[in-house]
């Protein structure tokens, strides 16, 4: 079989990416390995603590917040959540996806805890994103690709949400993104202070994920990677937008992390919500319910679902069957749009990380990806 580093250097060596971090761990056996360097020019080697803007597998972790909140018993997952997120009391919704932003009907029910945390809040990203409803979240919302410093702060982005009309009625559709920005307002909002404080005292300091946050960590400027359109134009360089805590953090995609961190949380997921040394942290319960696919085919179908096998829990997808070889089913993860990826398999303890620089995204994953999880799959 190809050895992890060659696969990955194989990638590196063909322009795909500038760098690379890939990790698999199976039955605790961990396997890590490194190509490349931190940027196109080289100016120094890829190495296994480089530091990474994670964009969307932000996901699970903040989808982790919100359980840990259902665990104090702070929020069930029933409740409306027009209570700390009011902005969102009577939101309405357009008549068809097609309709005029104007053309509008009321909600048919409260939007509750579990449809933020499923992505069913009628808020989000279909497959078309130019339906109208749609390009107001990318005018008014800025919602896209990371820019932790250009979003307004979360209260008058909640403002602005309350403006816009839902593409679908609560619980009729799985739609991406959206929520799990959402679901990070509510957190702050329950817990009475800034998202990254809480991530940093109920997960990042227990899980000893001391790379882990919305901004780089303090001396961390050494070990950041650039971050590169698809064609490999820059976006981001070490100084700039994640030099400093952002107006908004984002729940959807806001966090820098290394293969390591992330790590140290997938552990967390297959201990049942325990750490390596018996804290808890999660229950079990809340454990179970991020892990398990909460969709019907047809909240799927509508919502267009764009990567086939899969279903959704809370904060990440849910393979409900074997493809190509690369889905297991009951794997529970998701991608991202800087180009990462990570995976946890409940069943058998596996765990899969890949962290490069260059935005990756789309409805077919790219060639580094499929290599990387057929990898991963065979032995999990």
């Amino acid at each position: 079989m190809t050895t992890l580093h060659d696969l990955l250097l194989a990638r590196v060596e063909d322009g795909t990416v500038p760098g690379t971090v890939g990790l698999v761990a199976r039955d605790g056996d961990v396997e890590v390995a490194v190509a490349g360097a931190v940027d196109i020019e080289g100016t120094a080697p890829m190495a296994r603590d480089s530091i990474f803007r994670i964009a969307s597998i932000t996901k699970p972790i903040t989808a982790a917040a919100v359980m840990m909140l259902v665990d104090d018993g702070l929020i069930a997952l029933g409740d409306p959540v027009r209570r700390w997120l009011p902005e969102l009391a009577e939101p309405v919704v357009v008549r068809t996806p097609h309709s005029p932003v104007d053309d509008v009907v009321p909600a048919d029910r409260p939007i509750t805890v579990a449809d933020l945390l499923s992505s069913r809040a009628g808020y989000g990203f279909p497959d078309d994103f130019s339906l109208p409803a749609v390009a107001l979240l990318f005018s008014e919302m800025l919602q896209g690709p990371p820019q932790p410093q250009a979003v307004p702060e979360p209260d008058e982005w909640m403002a602005r949400l309350g403006r816009v009309p839902m593409l679908r009625q609560p619980g009729e559709a799985w739609l991406y993104n959206i929520c799990s920005d959402l679901q990070g307002v509510l957190v702050a909002r329950v817990a009475g202070r800034p998202l990254g404080e809480f991530l940093a005292e109920r997960l990042f300091e227990p899980l000893a994920m001391h790379d882990t946050g919305f901004s780089l960590p303090p001396g961390g400027s050494d070990r950041f990677t650039s971050y590169y359109r698809d064609d490999l134009t820059l976006i981001d360089a070490p100084g700039g937008q994640w030099n400093e805590p952002p107006t908004f953090p984002s729940g959807a995609g806001g966090l820098v992390s290394t293969a390591d961190d992330w790590y140290a949380f997938a552990r967390l997921l297959l201990g049942g919500g325990s750490t390596a040394d018996g804290k808890r942290l999660l229950s079990t319960e809340s454990v179970r319910l991020m892990t398990t696919d909460h969709l019907t085919p047809d909240q799927r179908a509508a919502g267009e679902l764009f990567l086939e096998g899969q279903g959704w829990g809370y904060g990440g997808s849910v393979d409900v069957k074997a493809v190509d070889p690369w889905n297991v089913p009951g794997r529970y993860g998701w991608v991202g749009g800087t180009g990462t990826a990570a995976h946890v398999v409940p069943s058998t303890g596996a765990i899969s990380i890949l962290l490069t620089q260059r935005a990756m995204s789309g409805p077919t994953p790219p060639a580094l990806m499929r290599d990387f999880w057929r990898y991963a799959a065979a032995g999990a």
